[in-house]
């Protein structure tokens, strides 16, 4: 009887490296794809922000601040002049109403903090005192004179507070439109070096999204614009979605702590004038609490309610922004 062994096939070498050639080859697609699409994005995103600076140029001034510009934009005659400090994220358009309306009476300023809107990143770290510090420079600068009016909204009410301390000779009254407040810190300020240096961030991912283009491609599908007056919509649009805006919202939101913890500081305001204007349908918890506890800070203080409005009074209800402005103005004459 005869044996006949199974004879095994043999593999190809030649198979296996075909196929490493081929997955080599889809990934190196992929990549160069990818960067493509990165090239484009940002190619789209100079194109876009170099367009926006002809069609929206700057409503007031541009002005040297020690190496860097920030924008100011003066309206109206009369004293006091009232500065208005927008909250986080915002900054001069998303208060033009309240601006032309209190215009109309005396003279009114709003600014971009660094970062924002038309102002020019700045190096300093993105804390309160910083920002109170670069308001008093820019002011000074600008040749805006004293005595002032400081209207805070948000986490501007931080900025405020700390100005109206550190420079009291120039600050006739006050008013706290939804200020934050010391009371909603996730931590004890005695856990918190008020004077911790945050320098700003080089890059971070949302700076690398906005200068790829994304930011601006996707803002208004997911409802990262607010909706502003006809006006200033398209303006504001434009701005809000740069990576210097992006980056400085980032860098703020990494120092509110210690920006919350350096406004702790500030117990009193002895007895300058003092306004909390207070949006009623603000749901945070106990925030209606922490609002009359901010008018503890001056012995002459008075709350005013905006029934209507959430937390961002400057666009669900800027009449009552200005209410709280012109009574405080009001007090004054």
């Amino acid at each position: 009887m005869s044996f006949n062994p199974i004879s095994s096939s043999k593999i190809d070498p030649s198979q296996g490296t075909k196929r490493r050639g081929g997955c080599l080859r889809l990934l190196g697609g992929v990549v160069i794809l990818i960067l493509g699409l990165i090239l484009i994005g940002t190619i789209y995103e100079s194109v876009a922000e170099a367009a926006d600076i002809q069609a929206y140029p700057p409503l007031g001034q541009m002005i040297d601040v020690g190496g860097y510009h920030l924008h100011i934009n003066c309206t109206g005659i009369g004293s006091p002049t009232v500065v208005i400090d927008a909250g986080l994220g915002g900054w001069s358009l998303t208060w033009n109403s309240v601006q032309e309306e209190v215009a109309k009476t005396m003279q009114v300023c709003t600014y971009d903090r660094a970062g924002m809107g038309y102002s020019e990143a700045s190096p300093l770290p993105r804390t309160a005192d910083r920002f109170a510090y670069e308001l008093h420079t820019l002011l000074e600068r600008a040749n805006v004179a004293g005595p002032y009016v400081l209207a805070g909204h948000s986490m501007g009410g931080l900025t405020v507070r700390i100005f109206a301390h550190e420079y009291p000779t120039e600050v006739a009254g006050v008013v706290l439109v939804e200020s934050m407040s010391p009371g909603q810190m996730t931590q004890s300020h005695m856990e918190i070096a008020p004077q911790t240096s945050y320098q700003p961030s080089a890059f971070s991912l949302p700076f690398l999204l906005g200068r790829m283009g994304l930011v601006r491609f996707l803002a208004e599908p997911l409802g990262l614009i607010q909706t502003l007056p006809p006006q200033t919509q398209a303006a504001y649009a434009a701005f809000a979605v740069t990576p210097r805006t992006v980056q400085e919202w980032v860098d703020e939101l990494l120092s509110i702590q210690v920006s919350m913890a350096q406004a702790t500081a500030i117990t009193t305001f002895g007895d300058v004038p003092l306004i909390v204007v207070t949006a009623a349908l603000n749901q945070q918890t106990d925030w209606q609490t922490m609002q009359s506890e901010l008018l503890l800070l001056s012995s002459n203080s008075q709350q005013i309610v905006a029934e209507n409005s959430g937390h961002n009074i400057e666009i669900d209800d800027p009449e009552a922004a200005v209410s709280g402005i012109l009574n405080m103005v009001a007090q004054l004459r």
